[in-house]
């Protein structure tokens, strides 16, 4: 079918079901997938986080320190 047509179908009442069984099957539904986008920005930003902390902590250290490598 052509996109058209879905779309005009998606638009009759009374067959959201039928859509959900067929057009949409095996697909992510959106808030599936904000969550999971949700998931994966919490986890990406405490990743950042703990790196930036954990950079921080060393650069006091050098220099109370003094040096390096």
């Amino acid at each position: 079918m052509s996109r058209f047509s879905n779309f005009m179908r998606s638009l009759a009442p009374g067959n959201d079901a039928e859509l959900a069984a067929t057009q949409y099957a095996g697909r992510e539904s959106a808030s599936d997938r904000a969550a999971r986008k949700r998931r994966e920005s919490y986890r990406t930003k405490g990743v950042r986080r703990a790196a930036k902390a954990g950079e921080q902590w060393e650069q006091r250290d050098r220099r109370r320190f003094g040096g390096g490598a």
